[in-house]
């Protein structure tokens, strides 16, 4: 870079992931396009707000948008689209010219596996007219940043149907979702009709209304059981049993940073389908993700908040190390986000449930530890969450809050590809809540949005999983970073959040 007096923006910088090497130089004259996220206008929503009244208060400046195109056209970028409500503007041109208006460091990347992608390490930059404005920037590294939470049953003991897990979990009666829709976010994969039709025919249910909407050029791409479509059928079938009225939007986005905040950002302001609950079962370590993006992830999900949205989120398959083989102990992102409700896993037969843990026999196991990213939230700070495991952490969110079934041996019975299969993980529990969300907030006639205080003074609404650990982190009474809170009983979590709707139907809190 020529330029002087430049700003590094805060959280880009980027390192090579482990194991991965440099093998040449990028195309200069490849056409790209950046998400650029900007600045919200100060002050804080101190009341619930539409969609359409944050688009109108909590919008971006246009003065900023247009800070933004003098930059843009400076650097002979083109502005093809701005979005307000979502705070950021898409940034268009040669690849060449991007490096240098945002002082990149691009390279080709190989992984161990021998695939290629772009990728960057250190900082992003910008000129001093943009601090401030620019809060981040995505779309020049092109590393997948998750994976799904999910494990197939080598041979199950017992498997269920999606129905029979709800109603283990005492959903709430008369309700299905009606009046709902439920957001899925998912990096790959798809969904086939003719699987969904004879999956629920075989249930005695109708077939979900399923829209797929593209984020960043992604769609439905169904190419086979061993790939990703097993995440987006489970969460689709799970979401389609358990709350069989709600519909369901898919956002498929490519599995990098900017596809993932970008879908995160979509799925939250949709104008059109609306969803009032979000579920996410895809995911990485803290560790592996850019500081800018779960700063703008969490402040997607801050925003749901505001206009009553809820985000559930599976916090990993991998036990307390989240897969992470450095002797530390790692929490699972977006799950560790303050504003998701992280779902942990037990093992469930008949009335007994413990901690999920295959780790001993080469399987899975829940997530759950201390966040190193996020600071100990207000609504955690009488759960008893404990230090971290690592040497020298400091205090931070605990995860998970709640859990639900997620041994795969005893898994949930789904259709993928034309294939009957048994599947479980923590990919399973995140759109198990959010259906039981959807039917609660079918219940109470409006949406529940930020539940987690409210369900933090209702202990008594779950069950206190007691047994078991995922490494280093053992199940006790009380909130626990195994099972957190515990499993739900579906109608005192409705009881709960109906109390909290009589006492303020105001402020998120």
């Amino acid at each position: 870079m020529a330029d002087t007096g430049r700003h590094a923006i805060p959280g880009s910088e980027r390192s090579p992931a482990t194991g991965h090497t440099r093998v040449g130089d990028v195309d200069p004259e490849q056409q790209v396009t950046v998400t650029v996220y900007l600045r919200r206008p100060p002050g804080e929503a101190t009341a619930r707000l539409s969609r359409e009244d944050f688009a109108a208060r909590r919008g971006t400046d246009p003065a900023d948008v247009q800070i933004v195109e003098r930059f843009a056209a400076s650097h002979g970028l083109s502005v093809r689209a701005a979005d307000p409500a979502r705070s950021c503007v898409s940034l268009a041109g040669r690849l060449g010219d991007l490096q240098e208006a945002l002082g990149a460091s691009l390279g080709v990347y190989s992984d161990p596996a021998g695939s290629t992608y772009r990728g960057r390490t250190g900082a992003l930059s910008v000129p001093p007219e943009l601090v401030g404005v620019v809060t981040a920037v995505f779309g020049l590294d092109e590393r997948p940043p998750a994976t799904p939470r999910l494990r197939r049953a080598a041979a199950a003991a017992v498997q269920y149907t999606p129905v029979q897990v709800a109603a283990a979990y005492s959903f709430p009666p008369r309700t299905d979702g009606s009046g709902q829709c439920v957001g899925l976010v998912e990096l790959g994969g798809g969904f086939r009709q003719a699987d969904l039709d004879t999956y629920f025919s075989s249930l005695g249910l109708p077939s979900p209304s399923v829209v797929a909407v593209s984020v960043d050029g992604g769609s439905s791409n169904p190419a086979g059981a061993s790939g990703p479509d097993a995440e987006v059928m489970l969460d689709i079938e799970i979401v389609g049993a358990a709350a069989p009225g709600a519909a369901v939007a898919v956002y498929f986005a490519p599995n990098t940073e900017q596809g993932f905040v970008d879908a995160v950002s979509t799925a939250v302001h949709d104008p059109t389908n609306r969803p009032s609950v979000i579920s996410i079962s895809w995911g990485g370590p803290e560790s592996t993700w850019s500081g800018q993006a779960m700063r703008q992830v969490e402040s997607s999900f801050a925003d749901g908040a505001t206009m009553g949205v809820a985000v559930t989120a599976a916090v990993g398959d991998s036990g307390s190390t989240d897969g992470v083989a450095d002797g530390r102990q790692h929490v699972d992102f977006p799950a560790s986000a303050p504003h998701a409700l992280a779902c942990g896993g037990t093992r469930l037969i008949g009335a007994s449930e413990t901690v999920w843990n295959d780790l001993s026999t080469g399987g899975g196991a829940t997530g759950g530890g201390i966040s190193e990213q996020f600071p100990l939230p207000a609504y955690q700070q009488g759960a008893g969450v404990p230090a971290s495991a690592n040497a020298g952490a400091t205090a931070g969110r605990g995860v998970p809050d709640v859990a639900g079934d997620a041994d795969p041996a005893t898994g949930y019975a789904i259709r993928v590809d034309g294939e009957d299969i048994v599947v479980g993980g923590t990919s399973a529990v995140a759109p198990l809540w959010a259906a039981l969300l959807a039917r609660c907030n079918q219940a109470l006639g409006s949406a529940a949005g930020f539940v987690h205080p409210l369900l933090y003074s209702a202990p008594g609404a779950f069950r206190d999983i007691t047994s078991g650990d995922n490494g280093s982190y053992a199940a006790g009474a009380g909130w626990d970073a195994c099972t957190g809170l515990g499993t739900p009983h579906g109608v005192l979590v409705l009881q709960a959040l109906q109390a909290g709707a009589a006492r303020d139907e105001g402020p998120p809190r």
